[in-house]
C-alpha cells in the first residue's frame, strides 16, 4: 500500500499497517538499518524508528548491538506455533468428539486457556432437543467450569494465584465458588482423580466433566469436555463418561506427542 493510501487510513488502521509494513520488510531481509527500512516502507526515518523502538520494547524486534541493524526476534514465529498447534489439536479432536458424541448424543467441548478465561474452540453439538447453549470462541470463567479447573489444575499454586488475580469471582449460581482459596484444593481433587466437574456451578440445570489434554511436555493445553442437563445424569453415566473422556484424551494426547497418559 502506497504512502499516500496510508495517509487516508484513520490514524489507528494507519499504525498497524505500518507496523505491519515493517514487520514484512524485515522478514524479507535478515537485517535491516532504518534508512533502508524507511525507503522500502515508503516512511520517514523518524517514524520507522518510532515503531522499531516500540516493537523492540515488546520483545518483537531486536538490535544488532550498537549499530544501526535491526531484525526480527523469534516473538512472532512462536505466536505463528501456537496457532499450528491449535489448528493441529483441533483436527485431531474432531475425530475423537465426533465418536464421543455419537456414543453419549451429548455436547462435547474443547477448551484452551485464554489468559484468565476458558475459550472454546471446537464444539459438537448434542443429538438431544435439551441441550447447552454455547458457540466456538465464547469465553467463560475458569472457577465455575469443569475445563477451567482442569487447565489449572496441573500449574502450581502461585501460577494459578497470579492467573486469577484479576478475575472478579461472580456467582453465576449458589454452587459457584467464591474465591481463589475456595478454588486451591477442589484443583488439588481434580488433579488427583483426573477429570474436573461443574456441578450446576455455572448454569443451573448443567453439568459437566472434563479431562485434560496434553502435549508432547506434558503440559496442560486443553480440556476436553461432555456437558449435559441434570435430568439426565446418574452417577454410572457419570462413571461411563469420564472413562470415555479418557480414553479419548489420551488418543490426541499421544496424537500431541504425548504417551504418558497418566489416566
Amino acid at each position: 500500500m502506497a504512502n499516500a493510501d496510508l495517509d487516508k487510513q484513520p490514524d489507528s488502521v494507519s499504525s498497524v499497517l505500518k507496523v505491519f509494513g515493517i514487520l514484512q520488510a524485515l522478514g524479507e531481509e535478515r537485517e535491516n538499518g532504518i534508512t533502508e527500512l524507511s525507503q522500502r516502507v515508503m516512511m520517514s526515518k523518524s517514524t520507522v524508528y518510532r515503531f522499531l523502538q516500540t516493537m523492540k520494547s515488546l520483545g518483537y524486534v531486536s538490535q544488532e548491538g550498537e549499530s544501526e541493524k535491526y531484525a526480527l526476534t523469534l516473538k512472532l514465529f512462536e505466536l505463528g506455533a501456537k496457532a499450528l498447534q491449535n489448528v493441529d489439536l483441533i483436527r485431531s479432536a474432531d475425530i475423537q468428539m465426533r465418536e464421543l458424541s455419537r456414543l453419549t448424543k451429548e455436547t462435547i467441548h474443547l477448551g484452551a486457556l485464554e489468559e484468565d478465561s476458558i475459550v472454546y474452540i471446537h464444539k459438537i453439538d448434542s443429538m438431544y432437543n435439551l441441550r447447552m447453549y454455547s458457540r466456538i470462541g465464547r469465553r467463560n470463567p475458569l472457577h465455575s467450569t469443569a475445563i477451567g479447573k482442569v487447565l489449572l489444575a496441573w500449574r502450581d499454586t502461585a501460577e494459578v494465584q497470579e492467573i486469577l488475580q484479576h478475575v472478579e469471582f461472580t456467582r453465576s449460581t449458589a454452587r459457584t465458588l467464591g474465591s481463589t482459596e475456595e478454588l486451591l484444593p477442589v484443583l488439588e481433587k481434580v488433579k488427583a482423580q483426573g477429570f474436573g466437574e461443574d456441578n450446576e456451578e455455572q448454569e443451573e440445570g448443567l453439568r459437566c466433566i472434563a479431562v485434560p489434554v496434553f502435549d508432547r511436555f506434558g503440559v496442560v493445553i486443553a480440556g476436553l469436555s461432555m456437558s449435559f442437563p441434570t435430568i439426565r445424569f446418574s452417577e454410572e453415566n457419570k462413571k461411563d463418561y469420564v472413562s470415555m473422556l479418557h480414553r479419548a484424551a489420551s488418543a490426541l494426547s499421544s496424537q500431541m506427542g504425548y504417551h504418558d497418559y497418566p489416566f
